[in-house]
């Protein structure tokens, strides 16, 4: 597919997958894991049209031969359509904290497009709602769902809601937990799962640990270049909800490796220290699972399997 006859944004100019947006505005420090080559605006007010580029060599496309790419590269792209439409085109600084109260995603398995080779050209159309503002007239936070096709197939949906906080908002909100480091190992005893029983590519792709009986939080590789690719002082969403994914893995002998939806959503902040719990439990084709820090639960959520 070529970016001449490719989908089309505003007055019937062509999206473009010939280079990448630039990183501050997705909050990516390596320019490998930016998905977002394009966005414009449409005829349609909050209505926006992007380009994605999904490709083969990522770290979370399936090594077991699968053609499908991972369900976790929708929901970045995701993320990366959350924060860089606000900033190009709503005025919210780039120095923001981007900060996700929930979010969903939803595959059509009969749609999705095998991977090709390089690269998977993806096209979103993104609609922004329930925009708020302070009393200056600044966004402070909104609503985005988008669905996704290739070559015209609609193949996933997914949306969520992001607020936007400036130093000042966040410092005051996070207080003394705002310390930048990385997530806390779990314990020397702890057990590490095989990469088969929690559907991963690679050992160092493990998010999860087994002490006593629990499953931590625990990653393999606190620099992953895909979970942690910058500096934080929590532990991201999607982190979470891959840690949530490997949990209902783990859970049913590695049989439940690929989500086709889910839901997730954040209701305080999960510190990088002590490692936090996750709990999963399956009902039929559903994982219900939470995260917990002590008894404080920190996020939830389900995921549906076909």
């Amino acid at each position: 597919m070529s970016s001449s006859t490719a989908g089309t944004a505003g007055k019937s100019e062509p999206l473009s997958w010939s280079r990448t947006v630039e990183r501050e505005l997705v909050h990516r420090t390596s320019v490998a894991e930016v998905l977002l080559t394009d966005v414009r605006r449409t005829d349609t007010p909050h209505v926006f049209a992007a380009a994605a580029s999904w490709p083969r060599a990522h770290a979370t496309f399936p090594r077991d031969g699968s053609p499908r790419h991972s369900p976790l590269i929708l929901v970045e792209t995701l993320r990366q359509l959350g924060l860089y439409i606000p900033l190009r085109f709503y005025a919210v600084p780039a120095a923001c904290h981007a900060v996700i109260a929930d979010l969903y995603f939803r595959l059509a398995p009969g749609n999705e497009p095998p991977a090709r080779a390089g690269a998977t050209e993806v096209t979103c159309r993104a609609r922004v709602s329930a925009l708020r503002r302070d009393p200056d007239r600044r966004v402070t936070g909104l609503r985005l769902d988008a669905a996704f096709t290739v070559c015209g197939l609609a193949f996933g949906q997914g949306g969520g809601g992001v607020r936007f906080l400036s130093d000042a908002q966040y410092r005051a909100l996070r207080g003394r937990s705002a310390r930048v480091g990385m997530v806390a190992p779990a314990p020397e005893a702890a057990y590490r799962p095989p990469a088969a029983e929690l559907s991963v590519n690679h050992p160092q792709d493990a998010v999860l640990a087994v002490a006593e009986g629990r499953l931590l939080l625990s990653p393999a590789d606190p620099l992953h270049p895909f979970l942690f690719d910058h500096p934080t002082d929590h532990v991201p969403g999607m982190a979470l909800l891959e840690a949530a994914r490997q949990a209902a893995s783990y859970g049913s002998r590695g049989t439940l490796g690929r989500p086709r939806a889910g839901r997730m959503k954040a209701v305080r902040f999960t510190e990088l220290a002590p490692p936090a719990r996750v709990l999963c439990t399956q009902y039929d084709s559903t994982c219900v699972f939470r995260v917990t820090q002590g008894d404080t639960r920190t996020a939830y959520g389900t995921l549906s399997y076909s």
